[in-house]
């Protein structure tokens, strides 16, 4: 009972039982990167029975001491070098962690796919648990050998080492689970376990590295990735704190090359790499996802059909006009007003409409009957698509604060956001390859330019400009003359025709010719 009153035994016992906690870390750590290997439903029962063994391992090391003493006689002479049993225990123990670690590294540095058919493949489990038993060989003798040197009674090395491995079962869980969820973790312990097995290997040989050097050295490893999981962290509640929507057009649109012109975070700053045999997005895929992407972005005004292009029957025109306006203008649908746009009664068919005069009905009193859904020159277009499902294939009409109608909008209108322009048979495209340029009409949607063109210069968010001759009227502070040349980054605008109120036509051109490697970039 009085060595139970000795405070240096319970000094001993507590210094004893830290330091085979830190010994035994590495050993846990290593221990859940070769379960990690095995199917999850196995991973908890390979855990426990690898620091089982650890534990019985080391209690019949202890029981041993006495051999191990013995161990440090040189058994034979090999180049100038004696080789004892613990030397020979330290090379094979060595080399064996530089080739598991090397290999460890190897395959997740290589990042290469565990599966041709899309299922993980899992390693044996027995194949795992030799490996941990021989891991455990190789760091139980070093906590052996601590454990010796430090106290002389071997019921309190015992004791020691069964409460480390207590507290080593317990933590073992989450630690696993946090190794797992951060392979830069991984990478930093396998380098460890390069660091030791040279050691051991240089140790086998007679070169003593002082353990204070190897602690050192992990310790200001493990500051340094504590610092880098702190940025981590906070890079990922920064980006939670952007819309869900907006990281995801980012993720896709960085896939596709979309992300020139744009101001790249470090995670945008990595280059893409694509599988071998994988094909790119072709051009219209291109097209037709920006516009997805963009669409929630883009003002109504982009989309609509403007007013001055609205094709509209007067209800106060003649019977024979009317009839002669809808058969000579291929749309299908018409706003009916009242002596002028404003005045607007409703939204009819054209063939609906033709019948119907026919039959003599007043023109009001029939476009009444289908009245014409007006929506805010504010709404958003994805607010807008529910009222086109309302409107089921009519028209929707877009009006400002004052009642002003300013355009309509059409499901086509919404489909051409999207996937490009649909011309009718009485117009010409917006957009018209010419040589080495383009002849864009000055009523041209400022983001269908942006996506044909591949650029990112011409949509200004919080400027109100929907179409191209908007945008350069800006950048030149007036209306510009023929023959004009403006230039915005890359791109010269060469007025081709206008008036004194508006731009008709424009010749779109490159300064400067693109380069393939940073298109696919």
């Amino acid at each position: 009972m009085e060595i139970f009153l000795d405070p240096s035994v319970w000094a001993g016992l507590l210094t004893l039982i830290v330091l085979e906690i830190v010994l035994g870390i590495d050993n846990l750590v290593f221990i859940a990167i070769l379960a990690d290997k095995l199917p999850p439903k196995q991973r908890d029962k390979a855990r426990i029975i690898g620091l089982s063994l650890a534990l019985v391992m080391r209690l019949a090391l202890l029981s041993l001491m006495s051999w191990l003493v013995t161990l440090t006689k040189p058994l034979f002479h090999v180049g100038g070098f004696g080789f004892s049993g613990r030397d020979l225990i330290m090379l094979a123990g060595g080399i064996f962690l530089l080739f598991k670690a090397t290999t460890e590294l190897h395959e997740r540095l290589e990042n290469r796919p565990e599966t041709h058919d899309g299922n993980k493949s899992y390693a044996s489990f027995w194949v795992v648990v030799i490996q941990i038993v021989v891991l455990d060989a190789v760091f139980s003798l070093d906590a052996v050998i601590t454990a010796v040197g430090m106290v002389s009674h071997l019921w309190i090395m015992m004791t020691a080492v069964v409460i480390a491995m207590g507290i080593m079962l317990l933590a073992s869980r989450p630690l696993t689970r946090f190794v797992n969820a951060h392979p830069t973790v991984v990478v930093l312990c396998l380098s460890f376990l390069l660091m030791i097995g040279l050691s051991l290997v240089a140790e086998g040989f007679g070169f003593h590295i002082p353990k204070g050097y190897l602690y050192a050295a992990i310790g200001f490893s493990i500051i340094i990735e504590f610092f880098n999981q702190i940025s981590r962290r906070n890079f990922i509640r920064h980006q939670a704190r952007r819309p869900m929507r907006e990281r995801t057009a980012e993720v896709i649109l960085r896939l596709m090359g979309g992300n020139r012109g744009q101001h790249p975070t470090d995670e945008d700053a990595r280059p893409e790499v694509r599988p071998a045999g994988t094909e790119a997005f072709k051009d219209e895929e291109r097209y037709m996802i920006t516009g997805v992407l963009t669409l929630a972005s883009r003002s109504i005004r982009s989309l609509m059909t403007p007013r001055g292009e609205i094709s509209w029957v007067n209800a106060e025109s003649p019977i024979d006009d009317i009839r002669q306006q809808l058969l000579d203008t291929p749309h299908s649908l018409f706003p009916v007003g009242r002596g002028e746009l404003d005045e607007i009664i409703g939204v009819v068919w054209a063939k609906e409409l033709l019948v119907a005069l026919d039959h003599g009905v007043d023109v009001a009193q029939f476009a009444a009957a289908t009245p014409a859904i007006i929506v805010p020159e504010t709404l958003d277009p994805i607010n807008l698509l529910g009222v086109l499902r309302r409107a089921r294939g009519s028209c929707v009409i877009v009006s400002n604060e004052f009642g002003v109608v300013q355009g309509l909008i059409t499901p086509l209108d919404v489909l051409e956001a999207i996937a490009g322009e649909f011309p009718d048979e009485d117009e010409t495209p917006d957009i018209i390859p010419d040589g080495d340029g383009w002849l864009v009409k000055g009523g041209t949607d400022l983001h269908s330019l942006e996506q044909l063109l591949d650029v990112h210069c011409l949509v200004v968010q919080g400027e109100d400009h929907a179409s191209l001759a908007g945008r350069l009227i800006d950048l030149k502070g007036q209306i510009p003359q023929v023959g004009e040349v403006i230039t915005l980054d890359d791109l010269s605008f060469t007025i081709a025709e206008a008036t004194d109120y508006r731009i008709d036509l424009v010749r779109v051109t490159r300064t400067r010719p693109v380069d393939p490697d940073e298109v696919a970039a």
